[in-house]
This record gives C-alpha cells, sequence and structure tokens, in this order.
C-alpha cells in the first residue's frame, strides 16, 4: 500500500464511523484501486428519507473538513434523493432507498458487493 492509498484508507475509515453514527443503512464499501483513476474507494448508503440523506452529506462534509482531508464537493442536495459526496479519493453516494434500487450502483462498480462489505 502507497502513502496515497494509505491516506485514502483512513479517509474511507472516517466515512464509515460518520456514516454509521448517523445510523445510514446498507452500507457498501467497493475499493476501485486499479479499476479507476478518479478515487480510491467508493461508499454507497442509504438514508431513510430525504431528509436524513441532506443531513449525512452535511455531517459528512463538515467531518472530512475538520479532519483535515480537505473541502469535499457535494452534488445533488437540492432533492436529496441521490446525494454525491466527493471527499477526493473516496467518492460517496447517499440515497433514498428506491433510487438507489433503480441506479443499482453495486452492479456497476462491484458486482459481487454485499452489503456491509469492507475491503
Amino acid at each position: 500500500m502507497n502513502a496515497n492509498q494509505a491516506v485514502a484508507s483512513k479517509l474511507r475509515d472516517l466515512v464509515q464511523t460518520c456514516l454509521e453514527d448517523d445510523q445510514a443503512q446498507d452500507i457498501v464499501y467497493i475499493d476501485l484501486v486499479g479499476k479507476t483513476s478518479f478515487a480510491d474507494f467508493m461508499v454507497i448508503a442509504n438514508g431513510r428519507s430525504t431528509r436524513q440523506v441532506g443531513a449525512m452529506a452535511d455531517h459528512l462534509k463538515e467531518r472530512i473538513k475538520d479532519a483535515g482531508f480537505g473541502n469535499a464537493q457535494i452534488e445533488g442536495k437540492a432533492n436529496c434523493d441521490w446525494v454525491l459526496v466527493d471527499a477526493g479519493d473516496v467518492v460517496i453516494h447517499l440515497f433514498r432507498p428506491e433510487v438507489r434500487e433503480f441506479y443499482n450502483l453495486e452492479k456497476i462498480w462491484a458486482p459481487t458487493a454485499t452489503k456491509e462489505m469492507t475491503n
């Protein structure tokens, strides 16, 4: 594991802690090393409502910045059906359950992924 991957792993661990604290559901972690150049990890999780999805995104942005990982970018906060939090080495997709089922990102990026998967 190189230094950049070690930083990405620490960021992924922070994201995991934050999502667990916010009671995210059906969390999946996908290792993207060697699959793409835009990130080392993808995290996909559900919120029970648009309000919870938006709050999780806000908490992630705040905790990522406070931990010294920089300013995460957020897309999709207007509706909070699907919110993307781009933290650089870790990309987080937050969904309402029915929207996640429709887009099925796990099938695209990790067809054999299981919920609560850690790499």
